[in-house]
């Protein structure tokens, strides 16, 4: 009698991957439902199908060992992807050379705040950077821009969202905050930056401007940031090194 299990498979189709086992057991058990088999055709029939079953285990193992490779190569590759997609996400919202958020990262940051409640933004520029890099080269601009950006977050710690929307012009955005309380923290920012050594060849004070807007919940980046500006452009024109809040001064520039 044949069994199922040991039956060869329909055409076209691959062989088992135990086939060699499979036939071993069909014999045996020709042998075993033979009614004049001797003891020899047992001995030789267990001894083969012993043989393969030894064999088969061995295959398996190696099966496992295969899966489990590759189980733990799929795992570190999983490990590798995020990382990569983390450093995607970090290089598509931040500035490469300071670290801060780049343009794209603080208009998402400014909107997704003002849906929520009214926040002061702050733009920053620093006074006659052309002529830094024109004096000193762009190398010592890059880290002049390093020593303005190490100023704000030494100022601004945690309280808001620091971003460089320029070549040398940053936005601090201040969430909740009263303005007479975020122009006294543009004031501290400011003397930090007169304050800070860049070191040489830069042999002059480094200085900013700064421009404010006290903006309520709902506000969009545009009109936050084009205030600012204006009241920026307004310490400009007053002499720069200046902390300046729109109002009617600077309403006819916004």
């Amino acid at each position: 009698m044949t069994s199922d299990l040991a039956s060869n498979p329909p055409a076209g189709e691959p062989p088992d991957l135990f086939d060699i086992e499979l036939q071993a057991l069909r014999q045996a058990r020709e042998v075993h439902d033979a009614p004049d088999a001797g003891g020899q055709a047992y001995r030789q029939a267990l001894g083969e199908l012993i043989g393969h079953f030894e064999r088969m285990m061995r295959q398996t193992r190696r099966m496992i060992g295969h899966s489990d490779r590759a189980e733990r190569e799929m795992h570190e590759l999983n490990i590798q992807l995020q990382t990569l997609t983390r450093k995607l996400e970090y290089h598509a919202s931040h500035d490469a050379l300071t670290g801060i958020f780049n343009r794209r990262a603080v208009i998402e940051q400014t909107n997704r705040v003002f849906s929520r409640e009214d926040a002061v933004m702050i733009v920053l520029d620093i006074d006659h950077f052309k002529r830094i890099n024109d004096d000193f080269g762009h190398p010592v601009g890059d880290r002049v821009i390093l020593g303005v950006t190490d100023c704000l977050r030494r100022t601004i710690g945690q309280t808001g969202i620091v971003g460089r929307v320029g070549g040398e012009e940053f936005t601090v955005l201040l969430p909740r905050m009263a303005a007479g309380d975020a122009l006294d923290i543009a004031q501290t920012l400011r003397k930090a930056i007169v304050e800070h050594a860049f070191g040489p060849p830069v042999d002059r004070p480094v200085t900013a401007s700064f421009g404010l807007s006290a903006n309520p919940r709902g506000t969009d980046f545009d009109t936050a940031y084009n205030q600012a500006d204006a009241a920026l452009y307004v310490a400009k024109r007053a002499g720069r090194n200046r902390v300046e809040i729109f109002g009617p001064a600077s309403q006819a520039m916004a």
